[in-house]
C-alpha cells in the first residue's frame, strides 16, 4: 500500500444479521452498480442518521462486481466513505487505468491474434508468442494494489463489521467454478457439482482472476489445493450466482445487476438481417456469460420461496430449504445502447482494434456496441451509467426501505 492503513472504527451499530449484497459482473457496466450504491448510501444517511458501518454483513461479487464488492468490504466500518471512494474512481475512469491502450500495444495484440488464426498449428512452435488475450490489464492490477486496503479485512471481520466476503473465479484446467471466501469463525466451505468454495485470505490476484474476461484479459495464476492453475472470469459457468450469499448465511439478498432487465419474455428487440460481425458474436457470448444466469437464478429462488410459502411453517425445516427475501435492481435502459453514444471516447488504438472485429465507430444499434459496452472504461460512459443506477434505485426507494425495514424519512433525492 502506498498510503497508511486507516484505523478500524469500533463496531457500534452493525448490519442486520443475514443481509447480503450481490454484485454481478459486466466489465465497465459495473459503473451502474456504483450509482445504485450512491442512492442507497443517501437513503441510509437520512433513514439511519449516525450509522457509519455497512448495511450488509455479507458481500459477494463476480468479475467487475467482485472489485466493487472488495472495495465495500475493506471499508465495511464506513459505508458512506467506501461508496464515495468507489464513486471517485469510477467518475474519473480512463481505459488506460484498466488496460494498456497505446497504439503499439493494440497493434501487437491484433497482429498476434491474426497470426494465430492465419498460421494455425505452425504458430504453436513459438508458444511464447501465442496471444494470451486481446488486451493487457496490468494497469488494473496496479490500480487495485493502490486503492484496496486488504490489510483491513481481517480486523473488520474480527470486529464484527462483516461476516463474510466472497468472490468467484473459474478454473480453465478443471472447469470448476470456485467461490473464494473469507468469513468469521470456522464456517465450512460447500461443494456442488462443478462448483465449490474455498476459505482463504482474499487479495488482488483473486480479483484479477475473477475479472479476467475470456479472450479479452489474460487468465491469472492462483494456487489452489497446493496446485498452481490459471483462472478466468467468475461469470463463466456460474450457474447459481446467488448461492454463495445463501451459503454464507444470507436471509435477504440485494442484487445489483448490469443486464437489460427491462426486457420481458416475448418482447421483441430490433432485428437486423445482416450477418453478425465478430463483435456481435462476442458481445452475444459475453451477455450469455454475464447476464443470463442471474435472471435464471432469480426465477429459481422466487419459485423456491413460493413453494415454501405453501408448506406449513413447522414442516419447512424438513425440506432443507429456507425462504430468502430478494430485491433485484437492474438497468431500466439498455447499457449497450448507452455505449453507442460513447464509442468515440475510447482511445484511437482500441477503436481500431475493435473496428477490426466489426465494432463501427458510428454504431447506433446495440448488437454492434455490445462488446464495447464491457470495455468502455471512460468517464463519459461510466458517469452516464452511474446516473442511471442512482435514478433506478431512487425509483425503487419504497422497495429498498421495505427491504431494510427503514421508515422512509428522506427528502426528494433526485
Amino acid at each position: 500500500m502506498n498510503a497508511p492503513i486507516d484505523p478500524i472504527d469500533p463496531p457500534t451499530q452493525v448490519a442486520r444479521r443475514g443481509t447480503a449484497l450481490l454484485l454481478t459482473g459486466g466489465g465497465a457496466r459495473a459503473a451502474y452498480q456504483v450509482g445504485v450504491l450512491q442512492a442507497l448510501a443517501a437513503l441510509r444517511r437520512h433513514n439511519q442518521p449516525g450509522r457509519q458501518g455497512s448495511p450488509f454483513d455479507i458481500i459477494v461479487g463476480t468479475s467487475a462486481g467482485a472489485i466493487n464488492a472488495a472495495a465495500l468490504a475493506t471499508g465495511a466500518d464506513r459505508f458512506g466513505h467506501a461508496v464515495a471512494r468507489l464513486s471517485r474512481i469510477w467518475r474519473a475512469f480512463g481505459a488506460a487505468q484498466v488496460y494498456r491502450s497505446e497504439a503499439r500495444d493494440a497493434a501487437r495484440a491484433g497482429a498476434r491474434w491474426l497470426g494465430a488464426l492465419a498460421l494455425g498449428w505452425a504458430w504453436r512452435r513459438g508458444a511464447a508468442r501465442q496471444p494470451r488475450s486481446l488486451l493487457d490489464n496490468q494497469p488494473l492490477r496496479e490500480l487495485l494494489q493502490t486503492e484496496l486496503p486488504f490489510e483491513r479485512l481481517p480486523g473488520l471481520l474480527a470486529a464484527g463489521h462483516l461476516r463474510g466476503l466472497a468472490v468467484t473465479a473459474s478454473s480453465y484446467a478443471s472447469g470448476e467454478h470456485l467461490s473464494f471466501y473469507d468469513a468469521v469463525g470456522d464456517m465450512q466451505g460447500w461443494a456442488r457439482t462443478q462448483r465449490r468454495a474455498l476459505h482463504t485470505r482474499i487479495g488482488v490476484e483473486h480479483l484479477m482472476a475473477s475479472s479476467a474476461i475470456p479472450f479479452v484479459f489474460p487468465a491469472t495464476p492462483l494456487t489452489v489445493d497446493g496446485r498452481r492453475g490459471y483462472y478466468g472470469d467468475g461469470a463463466m459457468r456460474q450457474m447459481a450466482p446467488i448461492a454463495p450469499a445463501i451459503h454464507l448465511g444470507a436471509e435477504r439478498v440485494l442484487v445489483i445487476g448490469a443486464g437489460h432487465g427491462h426486457l420481458r419474455a416475448g418482447q421483441p428487440e430490433s432485428v437486423s438481417g445482416d450477418y453478425p460481425s465478430l463483435a456481435q458474436v462476442a458481445g452475444h457470448a459475453l451477455s450469455a456469460i454475464f447476464l443470463d444466469t442471474l435472471a435464471v437464478d432469480i426465477d429459481q429462488l422466487e419459485r423456491v420461496n413460493h413453494t415454501l410459502s405453501l408448506v406449513a411453517p413447522e414442516r419447512r425445516g424438513e425440506t432443507g430449504l429456507r425462504q430468502v427475501d430478494l430485491l433485484a435492481i437492474v438497468p431500466s435502459e439498455r447499457l449497450d445502447l448507452i455505449a453507442c453514444r460513447h464509442l468515440h471516447t475510447l482511445p484511437q488504438a482500441v477503436r481500431t482494434l475493435l473496428g477490426m472485429l466489426g465494432v463501427r465507430a458510428d454504431a447506433h444499434d446495440a448488437p454492434s456496441a455490445a462488446l464495447a459496452s464491457y470495455l468502455l472504461f471512460e468517464a463519459e460512459y461510466t458517469r452516464d451509467l452511474m446516473r442511471l443506477g442512482r435514478a433506478d434505485a431512487l425509483a425503487r426507494r419504497v422497495d429498498i426501505c421495505r427491504f431494510f425495514h427503514w421508515h422512509d424519512t428522506a427528502p426528494d433525492l433526485r
